[in-house]
């Protein structure tokens, strides 16, 4: 996973690299233009420094090739004129632009990269130049996460997963050198995220925002960002989740034509909480063998679960409703509480019997979220707390795209 993780985060700088190169060979290009005498008449360019479209040259950068940077050319006078651009890169501090980008992309400031393109490119292209290289230059997670959405799935799983995010303190301190640093703290985030599902039973990942809290301005916050890329809201017919409490106002103001599904999954963990264990059976049930008072408890369990998924496991509305009638006559006198708690507004985990039988496993639970989570936790434990949130979401956003290459979903799922 770690090196994945690195190559990727690599491919995201070169990605960088080519596009400040290529932006910046364009300002110079329109800086060569202004210093020569070039119009006739009304101010009109002469043929010779027009634009002429672009060719292609191979750069060797710190993380391997670019095959095809596209340089810019005018109709006359290209050989001739030397390129400032890539002749100080290549004789630049050794991967001065390389080493910005990819600290970028793991977090380092916009105004950081701005410095670093300063020393490589000041003395060549104005302030407003570079700034626009800098634009450029952003990682490639700003493109996905802006990229427009052409296809509404009708089905739509969101769930948070909660991160540790170094932030400042307004506090300082001087480290062994004498030196003030600003005191850093770890606070908590949460990563919302949306996962599309469509009729055919793809799925993808389609956004995803860092905010302090599960709420409904933060939901509403997400959710207007997919209908400003496209999504359409009338063609969302569900919405699964884990029943966060602020995300129903936030779907009736984004969403409206959009049910509730409440993950089943998370319906039934919840149970855990609720046993009393009444009238525990003592011996195992085809062996009579004698259980301890802990074994029967377990068993307890177990039972109560596997009957509880087997409902929503029905291949019908119909049967499913069967199979809680059953269960609550099985259970209701031993685990009274378990089974009110089961059954209170239980409506809301039978939403998805609306759909094809075949998307009922994908769609009845977040767990085509929790499995993609459990991933990034892995690597989010490996970090501890991010440096910065930027951090955090352009390791977020490599998951990502590591998950839609695993899955095969490159042509929903361009990453710039």
């Amino acid at each position: 996973m770690a090196d994945t993780l690195e190559a990727q985060l690599r491919q995201h700088a070169l990605a960088g690299v080519r596009a400040a190169l290529e932006t910046a060979l364009v300002e110079e290009l329109l800086a060569y233009r202004q210093t020569c005498p070039q119009t006739v008449g009304k101010g009109l360019l002469t043929s010779a420094f027009q634009r002429a479209g672009a060719y292609t040259r191979r750069v060797l950068t710190s993380y391997g090739f670019i095959s095809d940077l596209r340089v810019p050319k005018l109709r006359a006078g290209n050989r001739d004129r030397p390129w400032h651009i890539l002749t100080r890169y290549q004789l630049a501090m050794p991967g001065l632009l390389d080493q910005a980008l990819y600290l970028y992309s793991v977090g380092l400031s916009i105004r950081d990269l701005q410095e670093a393109l300063y020393v490589l490119f000041g003395h060549m292209l104005s302030r407003d130049a570079i700034n626009r290289v800098t634009l450029a230059a952003q990682s490639p997670m700003q493109l996905w996460r802006n990229r427009p959405i052409a296809d509404t799935p009708p089905i739509l799983i969101v769930d948070g997963v909660w991160v540790q995010v170094l932030a400042p303190t307004g506090q300082t301190f001087l480290d062994r050198s004498g030196h003030e640093r600003r005191e850093m703290r770890g606070q908590e985030r949460v990563v919302l995220t949306v996962i599309g599902v469509y009729s055919d039973g793809r799925h993808e990942i389609l956004h995803y925002e860092a905010v302090a809290a599960e709420d409904t301005q933060a939901w509403t916050t997400v959710l207007a960002a997919l209908s400003r890329r496209g999504l359409d809201p009338s063609a969302v017919r569900m919405v699964v989740s884990d029943g966060s409490s602020g995300l129903p106002a936030a779907l009736a103001k984004e969403l409206p034509s959009a049910q509730q599904q409440r993950c089943v999954v998370q319906k039934i963990r919840g149970l855990s909480r609720h046993f009393c264990y009444r009238d525990l059976v003592r011996t195992e049930e085809t062996t009579q063998a004698p259980l301890t008072f802990e074994q029967a408890r377990r068993l307890r369990r177990e039972q109560v679960t596997t009957e509880a998924h087997a409902i929503f496991e029905a291949p019908s509305r119909a049967e499913a409703g069967e199979r809680l009638a059953a269960f609550q006559v099985r259970w209701r006198a031993v685990e009274p509480e378990v089974v009110r708690q089961l059954t209170q507004g239980i409506e809301s985990s039978f939403t998805f019997y609306q759909f094809d039988g075949a998307l009922h496993r994908l769609v009845r639970s977040t767990n085509l979220l929790e499995r993609f989570f459990r991933e990034f936790r892995t690597k989010s434990d490996e970090i501890g707390a991010f440096p910065n949130e930027t951090s955090c979401l352009v390791v977020f956003h490599v998951i990502v795209t590591r998950d839609h290459a695993k899955h095969d979903r490159g042509t929903t799922a361009q990453t710039g």
